[in-house]
């Protein structure tokens, strides 16, 4: 028998998908392609198949954790080669994270312990890391830390508790600030605590990269209860064992310098970013009106982003926030600087500044009901709100006479039914839409982050927005304008229900350069559709009515289309939106346009 680990396979880019569903537990028999959990990310669910048969012998994850390409599930005993066993062991070893060495229990010297194990092992020569005793390691109301030592690499864990937050009720936890993976440096707010009269920043008491979360939101803690599992950098490690390493001299491994070398990079670049700006808001005076004294107490950020706020001489009252709930960051502060030496306010570029609306408190007029939002919901707010206070929005409005359109499509009702489709409007508006971009190609087009660039867009993939039961789904259809109408048909009904069950990954919604969002027939007479960045249009399609329209003689019965064009008026001006238009319109009112 060999133990294996099974990992996180390709899940389309998607980073810090949640652990929403465990499929499997500890002594359970599993077989090749079995589900093992399901994940969500931000656009999606997927269910994670199993890539060995076994029995499992742990699972290294749990609901609420968020995990991305390459990371642990489990642990599975399968029939082979017993030389993977200690491979397995040691990946078993490392998902107990928060559990003691047996040595540490005993109170034995670790160092001792790996001597005697290198001792005993023929050929094999005990590493210096070993021959250094190693200083026990003390635990405090807010830290814990759990260093390990093996041949090769030397790398210390930390756990960070509850502070002391002057109560000892219970808190909710509101706001995890960093996901697994993350670097965090001291002083930056962990998680952000609410008690019934006031919320709080939980500020990380040591540097390094965030391992796993020991909490998740919505979850009550008291002082001294874990929050969460940190690797310490390569400098914390060097200081917090740098009395071990006296009087062993100056001999390293190549690996620790090869370590040290990646942290200073990776390092290096942070530290860069802000003493640049620091130099250059201290050269120039109008930097911001802000003095080193000013009343920051007001505004919502953390103490390392008041910190860095002082030192580049920045009120904090004067700095949108982006981060969640509007929460200042460093990336902010940052900003602010870079904008303010350019001439350049921070409204013309994120459109902030905008008050927050008041909270009121609704049950003083009845009684209600709250329902937490889910994932899919607020991304999709934050998209809209963002790409509203950024784009410029024109809207342009016209009618398309379906008439011969729905005729031929409904003639056409038989043929689909034997080609197991279902012919809808759709299809059509997408290979119009089509063949407008293509031959108008600004709307084919998207804006550089700069401003000062067009990139023009030698394919043609359209977004097409569907209701969902959990919100709003954009899955894009590749190469619209190479594809017949029965292919657009059959990607159409597929995608649809692909969105509904939510079974779409990640690539499936990416790459649009239009989009089309058609209410149906439950549009009314029209809207006015957000549009969907960085692209610079999107089709709002309505309801389509039969209504008089006057031939010359007498009015005749027609079925109209309503139709609305947003675009971004940095890109499009209003010529360019009315020759995309007219041509939408013409070609769905006469499709054999398409044949040109």
């Amino acid at each position: 028998m060999a133990k294996q680990q099974i990992t996180v396979p390709d899940i389309g880019g998607a980073e810090g998908a949640e652990v929403i569903e465990l499929l499997v537990s500890a002594g359970d028999e599993i077989k090749l392609e079995q589900g093992l959990l399901v994940l969500e990310s931000d656009k999606a669910s997927m269910e994670i198949p199993s890539t060995l048969s076994g029995k499992v012998l742990q699972v290294l994850v749990k609901v609420g954790d968020e995990l991305s390409e390459g990371h642990p599930i489990i642990v599975v005993e399968t029939a082979g080669d017993e030389a993977a066993d200690s491979g397995a062991s040691e990946a078993s070893e490392a998902g107990e994270a928060a559990k003691p060495k047996e040595s540490e229990k005993a109170g034995s010297d670790p160092a001792a312990s790996s001597r005697d194990d290198d001792a005993a092992t023929p050929g094999k020569e005990a590493p210096a890391a070993a021959q250094k005793p190693q200083s026990r390691t003390t635990q405090s109301r807010t830290t814990q830390s759990r260093t390990t030592q093996s041949a090769e690499s030397e790398s210390r864990e930390v756990t960070l508790l509850v502070p002391d937050i002057g109560t000892d009720e219970a808190v909710d936890v509101i706001e995890l600030c960093f996901k697994a993976g993350d670097e965090v440096a001291e002083g930056d707010s962990l998680v952000v605590l609410e008690s019934d009269k006031a919320s709080m920043e939980v500020p990380a008491t040591e540097a390094g990269r965030v391992v796993r979360w020991l909490v998740k939101e919505g979850a009550a803690v008291r002082e001294g209860d874990p929050l969460v599992l940190l690797e310490a950098t390569a400098q914390a490690l060097t200081e917090g064992s740098a009395s071990a390493g006296q009087g062993a001299g100056d001999t390293r491994s190549d690996d620790q310098d090869k370590a040290n070398d990646r942290s200073a990079a990776a390092t290096g670049p942070s530290s860069a970013a802000v003493a640049a700006p620091a130099k250059q808001a201290t050269a120039a005076a109008d930097v911001s009106s802000a003095s080193a004294d000013s009343d920051n107490s007001l505004a919502y950020a953390g103490p390392a982003v008041r910190k860095l706020a002082r030192e580049l001489g920045v009120d904090l009252a004067k700095v949108a926030g982006s981060g969640p709930r509007e929460r200042i960051l460093k990336e902010d502060v940052q900003g602010f600087v870079q904008r303010a030496l350019s001439g350049k306010g921070p409204a013309a570029v994120s459109g902030a500044g905008i008050p927050a609306m008041p909270e009121v408190d609704f049950s003083a007029f009845g009684v209600i009901e709250t329902v937490p939002r889910t994932k899919l919901d607020k991304l999709t707010a934050a998209n809209m709100q963002r790409s509203w206070l950024n784009v410029p929005h024109v809207t342009q409005f016209d009618d398309a006479d379906i008439t011969d359109l729905e005729s031929f499509r409904k003639s056409m009702k038989a043929e689909a039914e034997r080609r197991g489709t279902r012919l809808t409007p759709m299809p059509f508006l997408l290979k119009a839409c089509a063949h407008a971009l293509r031959d108008n190609p600004k709307f084919n087009a998207s804006l550089t982050a700069d401003g000062e660039s067009l990139v023009y867009k030698q394919y043609v993939h359209i977004g097409m927005a569907v209701d969902t039961p959990v919100g709003l789904m954009v899955p894009v259809i590749r190469d619209v304008d190479r594809k017949s109408i029965w292919e657009l048909a059959d990607e159409v009904v597929e995608l649809a229900e692909k969105a509904r069950e939510r079974k779409l990954k990640p690539a499936e919604m990416q790459g649009g350069c239009f989009t089309i969002s058609s209410l149906g027939n439950i549009g009314g007479n029209g809207f006015s559709p957000i549009v969907n960045t960085p692209e610079v249009g999107i089709l709002g399609v309505s309801r389509a009515a039969v209504k008089p329209v006057w031939d010359g003689e007498v009015f005749q019965p027609r079925t109209l289309l309503p139709l609305s064009l947003s675009y971004d008026h940095r890109v499009i001006n209003g010529g360019d939106a009315g020759r995309f238009c007219t041509q939408l319109v013409a070609v769905l009112g006469d499709i054999r346009r398409l044949l040109f």
